[in-house]
């Protein structure tokens, strides 16, 4: 690692560098180096056994101010950090730098053939003034590719707005590649500068949240099929503070039932810049491995809380899901009717499937979707000329807002989607509640709808009118937006804000779409897909899987089955004694009343006895346990179809 900074003479080396007992960087606001480790972090990390760590440096001559009297102040210095085993009654290893006679080295040089040549030399063109440092036998197991690929993807990933841009470069011999060095500016760059190839139309979206009076910032993504694969894995929130990632949560986030986006759970990426949470806040928060959250913390749960109904209610995402969903769907419906319709009957006579159905997860079935009307594409303005609450709430006629509840609001405006998190002039939005701030609430922009969702303080009573208003301000002029309006606390809770009659769906969504009603069967939607089917890609991976299950969104289910599976198939080529539409039969509704048992359990037991591998959700368990059953669930059938012969 090499840069070109100011640099350090070798008597400053030890009090810089090597200090892990001086003041730390909380003050600089772009670094990390807050618990005096940035200088060791990695040596643990350098080979199995020795752990050594190579550091060079030189004062830039423009800056040298020589009031230290320092002889040393135009030399380079060098010295050799390593691990050492605990010795003379130390509890643990400890890090230890070559300096004879208590002094670094030192040496007199205009400059060092040490920075890297063309490819494939490592070094060879001059260093005059700055810092090298050498880390010996990084352990980097599993990036083996050019460091532009692999590497340079996951740094990006690490170091969303990474405040300075690095150069990396490739010298090891043996790679290919059509470059071997490029710089790398942070995932908020490479989003911003690949969005027309790698984006849906009009993402980012751009979110402001206030929890337990702690303010965030949050970005969501949303990209087109296979592409988010391209910058992370399976990471679907990113916390960030002054541009460094501290924690993740996986994508699985996105398939819990209170989000509903299975259909596009890998196609989305929340971004939640935490820069602006107390520094205590932070510290409850975030893991010093800076790869994860702390669990149990009241902070965390709200978040995750808040960022679930932001998801689930986020018009842009729900327009996705039902886009993807129908894209599968709507042509193998129809074809599924009588699959479903003989699944009833099956369960009609089995007094126990009848009361799993009844009593269990309710999965509705619907058949006749139509196709919903695209939207033009939406173009914001940079700064918006209104931002207006979409209804008049009065003293006398309020929005109500059952006790200890949350209520939602809408603005009409013409700010672009990014207003709120954009990096210059971003518009900053405040709410008041009689003259006091707001502690918790968000804000979400999507093509010229503002949603603002407000949890009220737990000292209201029922009865209650409270005055709220709303500032929105930016640098395009003096005047700013300002809404009012008035919130009453209601005693009842239900989907229309207190007050009885029908739910509506929130606005927007009914534009353009016909209301439907579902059969309200307790049957899943059923399709079955071969592997010359194009979308068969897109649920399974081998031939040996069998059943994906998603959420559509709706409290339903959508179940596909894999009729090309490997053990379906060589039972129906083997098994001569029995007609091979009835075993495709059987292992379809096998499947299927397997696929709805589990639903049943894991949703009971979700967040109780429950505990899913690290990243994986209730679908991904269905399709491993279906994986593990496929091959033996049709001679189990046909076995035990015969016992009463034995």
């Amino acid at each position: 690692m090499i840069d070109f900074g100011e640099g350090q003479s070798p008597k400053k080396i030890p009090d810089t560098f090597l200090s892990l007992n001086k003041k730390n960087k909380l003050n600089v606001q772009f670094v990390q180096g807050k618990f005096n480790m940035g200088g060791t972090g990695a040596l643990q990390f350098c080979s199995k056994r020795y752990n050594l760590q190579l550091i060079i440096s030189k004062r830039d001559p423009k800056i040298i101010n020589n009031i230290d009297n320092d002889e040393t102040i135009n030399m380079w210095g060098f010295t050799i950090v390593r691990r050492e085993d605990p010795r003379d009654g130390m509890r643990s290893s400890s890090f230890r730098y070559l300096a004879p006679e208590g002094k670094v080295l030192s040496f007199n040089s205009d400059y060092l053939p040490i920075l890297p040549n063309d490819y494939p030399e490592a070094y060879g063109k001059n260093f005059e003034w700055g810092t090298f440092i050498k880390l010996f036998e990084y352990q980097l197991n599993s990036y083996k590719t050019n460091i532009l690929f692999d590497l340079y993807n996951r740094l990006s990933l690490l170091l969303p707005g990474i405040a300075l841009p690095i150069r990396m470069l490739e010298r090891r011999s043996g790679y290919t590649g059509h470059s071997f060095e490029t710089t790398m500016s942070g995932l908020s760059v490479r989003l911003d500068e690949d969005k027309k190839e790698n984006l849906e139309a009009n993402f980012p979206s751009s979110s402001e949240m206030k929890i337990m009076d702690q303010k965030m910032k949050v970005s969501v993504y949303a990209f087109k099929k296979e592409k988010r694969k391209n910058y992370t894995k399976n990471e679907g929130i990113i916390f960030l503070v002054n541009g460094q990632s501290q924690g993740f949560l996986s994508q699985s986030f996105f398939d819990r039932n209170s989000v509903g986006m299975s259909y596009i759970s890998d196609s989305i990426l929340v971004v939640v810049d935490c820069s602006e949470l107390e520094r205590r806040v932070q510290e409850d928060l975030f893991m010093n491995s800076r790869d994860r959250l702390r669990d149990d913390v009241k902070i965390r749960t709200e978040i995750e809380n808040q960022i679930e109904d932001l998801i689930k209610n986020h018009q842009g995402l729900r327009a996705l899901r039902e886009q993807r969903r129908r894209e599968n769907i709507e042509n193998n419906l129809q074809d599924s009717k009588p699959l479903t319709e003989a699944l009833e009957n099956i369960i009609k006579k089995s007094p126990s499937l009848s009361k799993l159905f009844i009593e269990g997860i309710n999965i509705k079935n619907s058949f006749n979707l139509n196709n919903v009307k695209a939207k033009q594409d939406f173009v914001g303005k940079k700064f918006p000329t209104f931002f207006k609450i979409s209804k008049e709430y009065t003293y006398d006629n309020p929005k109500d807002c059952p006790i200890n509840k949350r209520f939602r609001v809408q603005f009409n405006t013409d700010a672009e989607n990014e207003y709120f998190n954009r990096d210059k002039d971003p518009g900053q939005f405040s709410i008041l509640l009689n003259k006091q701030p707001i502690k918790d609430f968000s804000i979400n922009l999507w093509n010229g709808i503002a949603t603002l969702t407000v949890k009220l303080p737990d000292d209201l009573n029922i009865g209650d009118v409270v005055f709220l208003k709303t500032e929105i301000i930016d640098n395009s002029c003096a005047d700013s937006f300002l809404n009012e309006f008035y919130v009453r606390v209601s005693s009842i809770e239900n989907g229309n804000g207190g007050r009885g009659g029908v739910r509506k769906n929130p606005s927007g969504e009914d534009e353009g779409k016909d209301s439907k009603s579902t059969s309200g069967l307790s049957l899943p939607n059923i399709i079955e897909l071969k592997k010359n089917d194009r979308r068969w890609k897109d649920f399974f991976k081998e031939e040996r899987d069998a059943l994906v299950v998603k959420n559509s969104g709706e409290n339903g289910y959508d179940f596909y089955i894999n009729t090309d599976n490997t053990f379906l198939q060589l039972e129906m080529k083997t098994n001569i004694k029995i007609d091979y539409k009835l075993l495709e039969a059987r292992f379809k509704y096998a499947m299927v009343l397997l696929g709805v048992s589990l639903l049943e359990y894991f949703n009971k037991k979700q967040n109780k006895e429950v505990r899913f591998t690290e990243g994986k959700s209730i679908y991904d368990e269905i399709y491993l346990i279906s994986n593990a059953i496929s091959p033996i669930i049709l001679p189990m059938i046909s076995s035990l179809a015969n016992m009463e012969n034995l």
